[in-house]
């Protein structure tokens, strides 16, 4: 039997499917990768990918006619175009992404054969086309590209990605290392925040590049890195939540902490030749 999740995902990607502007539905996100299959409290992640824009009228039809919603915010734009709603029957929540087609295969064109680095996230794209649980894709297009994805990881992209982000940690004056002890001499906390999340984007790109896995997105990095990675730096999860779980007291340590848990990744780099 589908689940409350699977049911509604499949029937609001039933009603995108009408509309001639959309090339392909996906299922992403951590249901897509089947990650959180169990979690009630998992939203549904549907990537729209589209060829032209789909008037707010109609997917404001889509929204009633798959049961109402207890609360909307529709054309969503802070973060790239989307809607998200509170699906009123089942309190699911529904989030609709949606992606200009030819602008995603000029992303996984970058990174899986042009072997691009980024400053993080590198190969996050590639990660959900290749996660995807298509729903819809009456030319092949998506089918197409998620074919493209399934090489395997580059050597060049791979020390593309850690001759990119490695010096921003802490091998030039601007890095991230510098400016989190800077902010900790000032004990300016949100200052001391901004930098940490910068060098932990790095520093799991350079992770997952290291360990040739693609990048899953923001959420359980360390769980991830955990199950999936064959080299993980000593003492890896201590040391983040050491750098995390700061105290008003602990800010003059931070510096030594971002240091230790650099030291443990530079050991990895060193044992493969990359650095």
């Amino acid at each position: 039997m589908q689940s409350p999740h699977l049911q509604l995902a499949k029937q609001i990607a039933g009603l995108f499917a009408a509309f001639p502007q959309v090339e392909s539905i996906a299922l992403a996100g951590s249901r897509g990768s089947g990650l959180a299959t169990t979690d009630s409290a998992s939203d549904i992640d549907l990537y729209v990918y589209t060829r032209d824009e789909i008037p707010l009228e109609a997917r404001q039809s889509i929204v009633e006619q798959s049961g109402g919603a207890s609360r909307a915010d529709l054309n969503l734009n802070y973060w790239g175009p989307g809607d998200e709603w509170i699906n009123a029957p089942t309190g699911i929540e529904v989030d609709i992404v949606y992606f200009d087609a030819a602008w995603m295969e000029e992303q996984i064109t970058r990174v899986v054969e042009q072997h691009q680095a980024c400053m993080g996230y590198t190969t996050c794209f590639w990660h959900t086309i290749r996660q995807s649980n298509i729903f819809f894709d009456p030319n092949n297009w998506l089918a197409n590209l998620h074919k493209k994805c399934q090489v395997e990881y580059p050597e060049t992209l791979r020390r593309n990605i850690i001759a990119l982000n490695y010096p921003v940690l802490r091998g030039i004056i601007p890095s991230y290392a510098f400016q989190i002890e800077k902010a900790a001499k000032r004990r300016d906390l949100v200052s001391i925040n901004h930098r940490v999340a910068a060098l932990l984007a790095s520093y799991f790109d350079i992770l997952f590049a290291l360990n040739r896995q693609l990048h899953p997105g923001e959420k359980r990095l360390v769980e991830f890195a955990v199950n999936h990675c064959k080299w993980i730096p000593s003492n890896m999860e201590a040391d983040i939540a050491s750098i995390l779980q700061l105290t008003e007291a602990d800010i003059p340590d931070l510096p030594t902490r971002v240091t230790h848990l650099l030291d443990q990744l530079d050991q990895l780099l060193v044992n493969e030749g990359l650095i």
